[in-house]
């Protein structure tokens, strides 16, 4: 049997990357996984592929998240795993900040974080597993990121407090925080040799000299989501390649 053979999971932000991986590694682990994203088709297709349930929808959308748990309600369902993985990024020095800006990564990042737990709520199970994606960024003063860290901070924040506010149902609420990933969005402006070489000059100062995987982090969230972790809640789990910990190496 598989880790999650006979559970239900949602996963917020699931047309790529690491939302796409997780739900490709569930799956394959037995669980009934429903995805979102707010591309139709880019969602359709990559549901397709990996075996899961589209819901298409945005995650900062209230009605969008109200359609995703009827649907699950719907189809007679409850929810064992939730991972609100979906989120933004975007690029702005102090000086440069605007209210746009601001409220993109705060409305993105944190508000469709705490409406994603709270609207799943009822559906939850007793001894559910939340696992929010937040990131390295949320503690390190990244330059020309302090709005999206302060966002990933407060996401890392919720872990804590949710994880105590919902022990009564022994719902585990776990962070995972990776570092530097090899998604789509990275690099997205560059062609793909340009996009190669970039990475390449940009892992320089990781202790294991390379980005991670999507698959890599979608491992780290089955082991917070499945009974491999039932000791374990209110942490935040860094993927980082060690950069964290050991700091950068020239």
């Amino acid at each position: 049997m598989g880790q999650l053979e006979n559970k239900v999971a949602v996963i917020t932000g699931g047309s790529s990357g690491i939302g796409l991986a997780t739900a490709q590694r569930f799956v394959e682990e037995g669980a009934v996984v429903y995805v979102t994203g707010r591309k139709e088709q880019e969602l359709t297709a990559a549901a397709a592929k990996v075996g899961a349930i589209p819901v298409q929808g945005d995650a900062s959308n209230p009605a969008d998240l109200d359609r995703l748990y009827d649907t699950v309600r719907t189809d007679g369902r409850r929810i064992d795993v939730l991972v609100a993985n979906a989120g933004t990024a975007e690029v702005a020095a102090l000086e440069d900040v605007t209210d746009e800006h601001f409220d993109l990564h705060f409305d993105t990042n944190v508000r469709s974080t705490l409406k994603t737990v709270k609207k799943a709520l009822p559906l939850l199970t007793d001894g559910a597993s939340i696992v929010l994606v937040s990131s390295v960024s949320g503690s390190t003063g990244t330059p020309g990121m302090s709005v999206y860290n302060a966002s990933k901070a407060a996401v890392r924040s919720f872990a804590r407090t949710w994880a105590n506010e919902l022990k009564g149902r022994t719902i585990r609420v776990n962070a995972l925080a990776p570092g530097t990933t090899d998604t789509p969005s990275v690099g997205f402006w560059l062609d793909e040799e340009s996009r190669r070489e970039w990475m390449v000059e940009h892992s320089s100062n990781n202790p294991l000299r390379r980005w991670g995987k999507p698959e890599e982090q979608a491992n780290a969230i089955l082991f917070l989501a499945s009974d491999q972790s039932t000791y374990i809640t209110g942490f935040e789990l860094v993927v980082d390649g060690g950069i964290t910990q050991l700091g950068p190496w020239g």
